[in-house]
């Protein structure tokens, strides 16, 4: 199948901006309610963190470029399990940017359009975007650029036009802002305005998601080019609005701030171009998610998390099965919450923070775990313990201000949790449930026969899948963290151990007898040892890999060194795991 083309800098800063520049509508009113006239600062102070976070991603994703984001990262650093934490955590992120995004381009429409129904029309632009991206990413990213552009026009027309008012009307009203005293004392209004900024950056974690289709050298521009417009735009609107609209009349604007700044500086055309442009990329957004979550269930899913048939793409290479899926996992939950979102609201700060924390965290493992893994660029360690700082302050202040946020949160993470558990030990699942239908309907003798035949069919069809472990001649103690590793994370009674000998490395004589003992040590893993002569690399990656039927994601490597002479994505999805 012919490889799709790599996405250039400004279809890949589309994607991800689009979700990240959708937050200018709504960020700087949520922050002037909370931090009033200092709502600038508490904004500045959000880009400061979006600064950290750049060589944070920079270094995790240059070291490990491979679709996943925090999943990738846990999943080569730490455990499957808190891997699978990061995925359902980005996951339900994703669920709730994209019903919220949709549900509220459809009250912009309505502006133009005020018999336009809500529920109807949400999901009609849900689908429209599932559609859109049948037709595969490079088709999607055309969108995404026109509505990126249009936007960031807007954003500047806006920004223009009230300063112009400004200057020509006098900031009369921007000095009675700033003489305003407050009941809160000024540290705890840029905390409360702070936590409140931190969701303005949502966005900024998907470019993680969709990795593996941009060129090399993409990734961190598209961390640099959202950084800039968050760190401009979100500041310099809070400042405009101060000069435009008096404090105490905010909350009344709070969903439509833009779209009055526009009226009061501009007139009506202006604000008609704000709310037209809240459609587009807010719809964005929409794309945004359908984009990110398509690469990480696709990984996902070569991990065995979820079942191997969302794997199946259409002749544009899109996985219509997992677009699917989430297509229909938006609809429902937008139905259940009958068109009534603010619940939602708790669920996508918590994830999208959580998300950005353990993200941070991954990559202090990685520097622990995996030094000789060749880099990019690093993040000192001062820097990401001060990101987590700020985040867990944010995810603090925002459970503190709204602590029925809680509840809604975990209504919906345990059970996106228990799916994945379940996932990732379906013998245990299935064990169990054979157990209790025995138990059950003994007197049904022919129905459970044909249900035990299968169920100990399908036991054995995942344990048999075989695992790779490339060694390097590596001690009897490595191979162990690599049985340890085994045991805990993966579904398997079999696991092939393989050194590549040439000219320049034979195997030591002591690692035949090493693997002999770990597969005495283990009995429950059926351990086999071979010895190939040629050069690891892709090609051989490849050839062995479709000679033994094994998916190369169930081939593991320990971290390469500096001198090793290809990087991590050239190595068709191999695992890192000591």
């Amino acid at each position: 199948m012919e490889k799709h083309a790599k996405l250039s800098e400004l279809p890949a800063t589309a994607i991800c901006g689009n979700d990240i520049s959708s937050s200018c509508l709504y960020v700087s009113a949520l922050s002037l309610l909370y931090a009033g006239q200092y709502a600038w600062i508490s904004l500045l102070l959000v880009g400061g963190t979006l600064f950290l976070f750049r060589k944070i991603y920079g270094e995790v994703v240059g070291a490990l470029p491979l679709n996943g984001g925090a999943y990738n990262v846990l999943l080569n650093s730490a455990n499957k399990s808190m891997a699978s934490l990061a995925a359902c955590l980005t996951i339900l992120s994703y669920v709730a940017t994209s019903v919220i995004s949709a549900n509220e381009a459809i009250h912009y429409a309505a502006i133009f359009s005020p018999s336009l129904p809500i529920i109807l029309g949400t999901i009609g632009l849900l689908l429209l975007f599932f559609l859109l991206n049948l037709l595969g990413l490079k088709e999607s990213s055309k969108a995404a650029v026109v509505i990126f552009i249009i936007h960031l026009a807007t954003l500047s027309i806006l920004c223009l036009v009230c300063g112009w008012h400004l200057i020509t009307e006098g900031t009369g009203q921007f000095r009675l802002n700033f003489t305003l005293k407050s009941e809160q004392s000024i540290p705890f209004q840029l905390f409360a305005g702070f936590s409140a900024a931190m969701l303005g950056i949502s966005g900024f974690e998907s470019s993680a998601n969709y990795v593996e289709e941009q060129d090399r050298g993409v990734f961190p521009k598209t961390l640099r080019n959202m950084w800039i417009i968050v760190t401009i735009f979100n500041p310099l609107i809070a400042i405009l609005a101060l000069g435009l609209i008096p404090l105490d009349n905010v909350q009344n604007y709070q969903q439509s701030l833009l779209a009055f700044m526009g009226e009061r500086s501009g007139g009506h055309w202006l604000s008609w171009l704000v709310s037209f442009d809240a459609v587009l990329v807010l719809s964005g957004a929409v794309l945004t998610s359908f984009v990110g979550v398509s690469g990480l269930i696709k990984r996902m899913t070569l991990d065995r998390i979820f079942p191997q048939f969302l794997l199946k793409e259409n002749n544009r290479q899109a996985p219509y099965y997992i677009l699917l899926v989430f297509f229909v996992l938006c609809v429902a939950v937008l139905l259940s919450t009958g068109g009534e979102l603010q619940a939602l609201a708790g669920v996508y700060t918590i994830s999208f923070l959580s998300v950005m924390g353990l993200f941070g965290i991954g990559n202090l493992l990685l520097k622990l775990r995996r030094k000789r893994l060749p880099r990019p660029q690093r993040a000192t360690s001062g820097s990401v313990f001060l990101a987590l700082i700020a985040v867990g302050a944010a995810l603090a202040g925002n459970v503190m201000f709204n602590p029925q946020y809680v509840l809604v949160f975990f209504e919906y993470f345990i059970p996106t949790f228990l799916v994945a558990l379940i996932m990732m030990d379906r013998t245990l699942l299935l064990s169990g449930l054979l157990s209790i239908i025995l138990y059950l309907f003994r007197p049904l003798k022919r129905g459970i026969e044909r249900f035990t035949r299968w169920t100990n069919e399908t036991i054995k069809k995942i344990n048999d899948q075989e695992f790779v472990f490339f060694s390097k001649g590596d001690d009897i103690a490595s191979l162990n963290r690599v049985m340890i590793y085994i045991q805990d994370n993966e579904e398997t009674n079999r696991l092939r151990i393989v050194t590549i000998e040439n000219e320049h490395f034979q195997a030591p004589e002591h690692l035949h007898r090493d693997i002999e003992a770990l597969d005495r040590a283990y009995p429950e893993i059926d351990v086999t040892y071979e010895r190939i002569q040629g050069s690891f690399g892709p090609e051989l990656i490849g050839e062995l890999s479709a000679k033994w039927q094994i998916p190369t994601n169930f081939m593991f490597i320990g971290s390469p060194g500096q001198r090793f002479q290809y990087r991590v994505e050239q190595l068709c999805g191999v695992r890192l795991i000591i």
